[in-house]
């Protein structure tokens, strides 16, 4: 019996809303703290590095700690380290409340990004252990469609709650974030994989990201996502300096103005959802990948030549968010559908490379110093990573064959 004749052992509306709540806590929690950046500088009497710092390790908690969580849970169970881990996001959340300086601060952004990391991790896996194919990118999709409100409003619930209570209290938001999902994980998810922990012996370890590493197919697809939401993530660290410091905007504006990018990737995610209905998710890919283009381009040429302002800064952004919201579906479930038994790991270092580019990014941002000039080059510098990755994922014989039977990829394991 195939696993698409089996009844899944929970419904494709569930596992978008729990997958969609687990995905978000990264992102909700990146997006929540950036209005209060430049209050932080001056609360803690700091520079704009050692801030941008705290967000880059977040970044750097988030993708390594997805190569512990993700393997550990095809063996232990999805649940469990689910819950472990948003036990290690409360903790962490409370820790920064009561911050005394910067250094623990920073600690704390740490341990937080390592708690996220399972959110994420989570969510892609246990789509792949119930669902295949078209069937996975429609709910890879819902889930993103989902997960776009979070970030949509975060910037400006965050920019309001710094703003009207401080910047204290976007970390109490967080800890009542990881309070919910881990009651979540115990009452309303069911378990998704059999307990097997020789799984998680160095060995199989070294095994499966061998598995992973070795194949074009997986690398080439997950490079082509990191291109994607991975540059959101290096713009996290850009915009709030060149929005509020630059072009002049409150947080709470800044919140605001950051809806043109959250706004643009769902508006990408519905038209995608629509387009499916006729067309294979990845034959929509190229269509994301010119929006991504067009986005980079514009964002390198406008403010080359004009002072940074809202509409020479976001309407780009949006551009490359909107493509965003056609590339990410098809091109997470083309990356982990291969690797059912180890959809874990597959997950964990699929969010690892996409974690990667953002720091990678971020910290080209740092080192350069000028904001304006890293949105101007580290940003569609991703962009063509995307475009080019997806080049070589599309000529790959193995997706020539898959295309021709009407999947994206088949099963090797």
């Amino acid at each position: 019996m195939t696993q698409a004749t089996i009844k899944p052992l929970m419904s494709a509306r569930r596992v978008s809303l729990i997958g969609a709540m687990l995905a978000a806590i990264g992102p909700v929690s990146m997006a929540l703290y950036t209005p209060a950046m430049p209050e932080i500088v001056n609360a803690f009497g700091t520079t704009e590095a050692a801030v941008k710092m705290s967000l880059s390790l977040y970044f750097a908690g988030f993708a390594f700690a997805q190569l512990i969580c993700g393997p550990i849970s095809d063996g232990l169970g999805r649940r469990p380290v689910t819950v472990a881990f948003m036990a290690i996001y409360t903790v962490s959340s409370f820790l920064a409340v009561f911050a005394p300086d910067i250094e623990t601060l920073i600690v704390a952004r740490l341990l937080l990004g390592v708690g996220a990391a399972a959110g994420i991790a989570m969510s892609r896996a246990i789509v792949r252990d119930l669902f295949q194919h078209e069937e996975s990118s429609r709910i890879m999709n819902l889930i993103g469609i989902i997960l776009a409100i979070g970030p949509a409003v975060s910037p400006t619930i965050g920019g309001l709650i710094m703003e009207f209570f401080g910047w204290h209290m976007i970390f109490l938001a967080m800890a009542a974030a990881g309070l919910v999902i881990a009651a979540t994980a115990i009452f309303a998810m069911r378990e998704t994989v059999t307990r097997d922990p020789s799984r998680i012996r160095p060995g199989a370890l070294i095994k499966s990201y061998g598995t992973l590493l070795r194949s074009r197919a997986f690398i080439t697809a997950s490079l082509c996502n990191a291109g994607g939401p991975g540059a959101l993530y290096a713009l996290a660290t850009i915009l709030p300096f060149v929005m509020m410091n630059r072009v002049g905007l409150s947080p709470s504006q800044y919140g605001l103005a950051m809806l043109m990018q959250s706004l643009s990737f769902l508006g990408g995610s519905l038209i995608m959802r629509v387009m499916m209905n006729r067309n294979r998710s990845d034959a929509l890919v190229p269509v994301g990948l010119g929006l991504i283009g067009v986005g980079s381009l514009a964002l390198c040429l406008l403010n080359q030549f004009y002072a940074p302002n809202l509409f020479t800064v976001m309407l780009p952004v949006a551009f490359y968010a909107c493509g965003i919201g056609f590339v990410i579906s098809p091109m997470t479930t083309a990356a982990l559908a291969p690797f059912p038994k180890i959809a874990g790991a597959a997950s964990a270092l699929f969010g690892f490379l996409q974690m990667a580019a953002g720091l990678v990014g971020g910290t080209i941002a740092a080192l350069l110093g000028d904001p304006v000039l890293a949105l101007i080059t580290v940003i569609p510098g991703l962009g063509v990573m995307a475009i080019a990755s997806w080049l070589i994922w599309n000529y790959l014989p193995e997706h020539r064959l898959a295309r021709a039977r009407g999947i994206i990829v088949e099963p090797v394991e």
